[in-house]
C-alpha cells in the first residue's frame, strides 16, 4: 500500500477543506482527484470512492448539521427489514443544502424545534453520526404513514413494541410533539 492510500485511510476516506493543512496537501488531494483515487462530493469536500460503498457517510462533512432520519434510522434501529433507498437526513427547513449526486440523499425539511429533540450521536461505521433516537424514529414513521405506507409503519410499530429496550413514555411525548399522539394510541390499541 502507498502512503497516498494510507494518508486516506488515516482520515476515514473523507476529507474537507480543514484537513488540508499546507499546498502541498491540497495538491496531492487534486492528483488524487484526477487519478480517480478521490470524488469531490461538493466543494472543499472529497471522498475515497471504497468508502462511498459503507453503510454510513460522514454526514457532518456533505450535508453539516444534518441527522440521520427515517429508513436509516429504522435500519440502524432494526426497526424494519427495508432497505433505506438513500441517506435519509433532516435540516431546518429554510436552509440550503447543495448534496452531490454521488451519494443517494434524501433530505428533509424539519421546523427547527422538531430538530431539537429526539437526536442522540452515535459511532456508525467508524464516523460519529447524529441519529434520530428509537423512539423519536418510531413516531417519524407515524407522521410520514402516508408517504411510506400503513404497511410499512405498522411494521415498525409492530417491531418497536417487541424491543425490551423501549421507552413509551418517552414515545408518547415525542408524539405529542409532532402531533401524532391519537394516531399512535390507535396503533398501541391495535398492537398491544
Amino acid at each position: 500500500m502507498n502512503r497516498t492510500n494510507a494518508y486516506y485511510e488515516s482520515r476515514n476516506g473523507v476529507f474537507s477543506a480543514k484537513d488540508i493543512h499546507s499546498r502541498n496537501d491540497y495538491l496531492k488531494i487534486l492528483r488524487a482527484e484526477k487519478r480517480g483515487e478521490l470524488v469531490r462530493v461538493r466543494q472543499g469536500v472529497y471522498v475515497e470512492p471504497s468508502s462511498i460503498i459503507s453503510t454510513m457517510i460522514d454526514v457532518e462533512k456533505i450535508v453539516p448539521k444534518g441527522i440521520v432520519c427515517m429508513y436509516n434510522a429504522w435500519s440502524y434501529y432494526e426497526l424494519t427489514t427495508t432497505v433505506p433507498p438513500a441517506f435519509c437526513i433532516a435540516i431546518e427547513a429554510k436552509r440550503k443544502v447543495r448534496t452531490s449526486n454521488i451519494f443517494p440523499i434524501t433530505l428533509y425539511y424539519w421546523k427547527k424545534e422538531n430538530l431539537e429533540f429526539g437526536t442522540v450521536l452515535k459511532e456508525i461505521s467508524g464516523y460519529q453520526v447524529r441519529i434520530t433516537d428509537m423512539e423519536r424514529s418510531v413516531c417519524d414513521a407515524i407522521k410520514y404513514r402516508n408517504k411510506i405506507g400503513l404497511d410499512l409503519c405498522a411494521e415498525i410499530v409492530k417491531t418497536y413494541l417487541n424491543k425490551p429496550e423501549r421507552k413509551l413514555t418517552l414515545l408518547s411525548e415525542y408524539a405529542r410533539k409532532l402531533r401524532v399522539s391519537k394516531v399512535l394510541d390507535n396503533y398501541l390499541e391495535v398492537l398491544m
